[in-house]
C-alpha cells in the first residue's frame, strides 16, 4: 500500500501544479499537521492503534497530514466533501466518525443532513437512508432535537418548473436530446424525471448553496463511478462559480476515501476542460 501511494501521488500532484498549499505550515511535518488536523476534527488526540499501528499512521498522516494541507479549502467543506463520499461508497462506521468532524467544524447540522439528502439521486434512496440513519444517531447523542427545520421549497405543481429553472441554466437541452431517440413515453418521461426528481426535489432545497450543492454532486459522481456524467458537471460546477482548483481540491480531499483510480478520472477530465468557455451564473 505504501508503495502504491508512492509510486501513484507524483502523477497526482502533478495534475495539481496550479493548486495552493497553505504557506504557513510548510514548516511542520506530517505527523505535526496530523496531530492539529485530527484534535480540530474529532477533539481528541491521535493515539497509536492497538492492532494495525503501521497502517493507522500512514491513513492519518497522508489524510490530515497532507490531503488537507492541498487546495484552498475550509474544513467545513472538506468535512462535507468527506462525508458524501463515505455516503456514496456506505461506509457507515467512517461516515458517523466524519459526520461528527463536519459538525465539529463548524457545520449546520441542516447543511450535513442536506449533504446526506442530495446524494438520493444518484446513489439510491436505499443507501441514502443508510447514511441519514447514521446522522440521526449522531443527532441524537449530541442532543441535536429531531426532525430539523424543513428545507423543501416546492409543490407537485411547481417541482418540475422550479427544477428546469435550475437545470437549464447549468445544462441546457443536453438531457432532453440525448433522450429525444428514445420510444414513447421515456423520451419524454427520463428528461421530465431528471429535472422534477434531482432538480425539483433536491436541488430547490434550501441549506447548501447551489456553488456547494454542484460540487458535492460531482464528488458523489465521482466516487459512484459514474463517469459519463463526470463532464457535464464539471461543467455545471463552472457555470454554478466553481473554479477548477476548487474542483481539483475537492477530488483530493475525496481520494483517500474512493480511491486513487476513481478520483484520477476525475481529476483528468477536470484538467482538460476550459473553465474559461463559461461564465458563472450565480457570482
Amino acid at each position: 500500500m505504501q508503495k502504491t501511494i508512492q509510486f501513484l501521488l507524483p502523477f497526482c500532484l502533478l495534475a495539481l501544479q496550479s493548486v495552493p498549499v497553505f504557506a504557513a505550515d510548510e514548516g511542520k511535518t506530517r505527523s505535526q499537521k496530523a496531530d492539529e488536523t485530527f484534535k480540530r476534527l474529532f477533539a481528541a488526540q491521535r493515539q497509536p492503534d492497538a492492532t494495525d499501528p503501521e497502517l493507522m499512521q500512514i491513513l492519518q498522516e497522508f489524510i490530515f497530514g497532507e490531503v488537507f494541507y492541498i487546495g484552498d479549502l475550509d474544513d467545513k467543506t472538506r468535512e462535507l466533501i468527506t462525508v458524501v463520499s463515505l455516503a456514496s461508497i456506505q461506509t457507515l462506521p467512517q461516515l458517523k466518525a466524519h459526520i461528527n468532524a463536519a459538525l465539529n467544524v463548524g457545520n449546520d447540522p441542516l447543511a450535513v443532513r442536506e449533504a446526506l439528502y442530495l446524494c438520493a439521486p444518484f446513489i439510491g434512496f436505499p443507501r441514502t437512508l443508510n447514511a441519514v440513519a447514521v446522522f440521526n444517531e449522531v443527532a441524537k447523542e449530541r442532543g441535536i432535537a429531531l426532525p430539523l427545520k424543513a428545507q423543501g421549497t416546492v409543490t407537485d405543481q411547481t417541482r418540475y418548473t422550479k427544477g428546469l429553472k435550475i437545470q437549464a441554466p447549468l445544462y441546457g437541452d443536453e438531457v432532453k436530446n440525448a433522450m429525444a431517440s428514445l420510444p414513447a413515453p421515456y423520451a419524454q418521461k427520463v428528461p421530465y424525471i431528471l429535472i422534477s426528481f434531482a432538480f425539483g426535489d433536491f436541488y430547490t432545497r434550501k441549506g447548501l448553496s447551489e456553488k456547494q450543492k454542484e460540487l458535492l454532486v460531482l464528488v458523489i459522481l465521482a466516487a459512484s463511478r459514474a463517469d459519463k456524467q463526470l463532464s457535464a458537471h464539471i461543467v455545471g460546477n463552472f457555470k454554478a462559480g466553481n473554479s477548477k482548483e476548487t474542483l481539483l481540491a475537492a477530488m483530493v480531499q475525496a481520494m483517500p476515501y474512493i480511491g486513487m483510480p476513481d478520483a484520477l478520472t476525475a481529476i483528468n477530465l477536470i484538467k482538460n476542460t476550459n473553465a474559461e468557455n463559461y461564465k458563472p451564473i450565480y457570482d
